[in-house]
């Protein structure tokens, strides 16, 4: 079974980056390069951090803008849960969000999983063609999302209609240019049907 095992972000500064990462706890899950690729507007995609509960949420939030992230959408209760969207220094997109309504514990910087959702042009075609490279499907919603199996690095990949996950994460879908993420799974060297590049990941 195919499953993502690492996440490069091409970005201007790396060391900053790297230090944004750091600080906010998931550098052992993201790498970062450097590009001077142009992009422009909606990179097409969000990083999403799931945690436990609401209290957590804002510390994840708090760290992020702490060190130099921007608010995109405040966080906030919904039908769903809790939860908010920050812009890194780099561009990338990030929703740090819980199904949770109530804390029932201290506000322990920790998150369950880590979830690159791509923002797709057919989400039906996109998930035959990821099944093909050999993901497998854990959850499927027809033609609205689809979560591949994830692996013991807590990373997931899943799908979303390009327009629906900007509008999920507080942006307008308009944007060109490079994706500036880089998937690493061990399905070798292959670029998906909306142009998100996938390559060997390191061992």
């Amino acid at each position: 079974m195919t499953t993502v095992q690492s996440l490069t972000l091409e970005v201007p500064d790396p060391a900053a980056a790297e230090s944004f990462y750091a600080a906010l706890g998931v550098g052992k899950y993201v790498d970062v390069r450097a590009a001077q690729t142009p992009t422009t507007g909606f990179r097409g995609y969000t990083l999403s951090l799931v945690v436990s509960q609401p209290n957590i949420v804002d510390a994840f939030v708090a760290a992020a803008v702490e060190n130099g992230a921007a608010v995109v959408k405040p966080a906030k209760k919904s039908l769903w849960g809790y939860g908010g969207v920050v812009q890194a220094p780099d561009g990338a997109l990030w929703k740090i969000a819980t199904s949770s309504k109530k804390n029932t514990g201290p506000a322990v910087r920790e998150f369950d999983d880590l979830v690159l959702l791509l923002g797709v042009a057919d989400v039906k075609a996109s998930k035959q063609f990821y099944v093909d490279h050999g993901l497998e499907v854990a959850k499927s919603f027809g033609r609205k999302y689809v979560e591949f199996a994830g692996a013991s690095t807590k990373v997931k990949l899943a799908l979303y209609g390009r327009r629906a996950l900007a509008k999920d994460a507080g942006v307008t879908e308009d944007g060109t240019g490079s994706h500036r993420i880089v998937i690493g799974s061990d399905a070798g060297a292959f670029t998906d049907p909306d142009g998100f590049a996938w390559e060997s990941a390191r061992v």
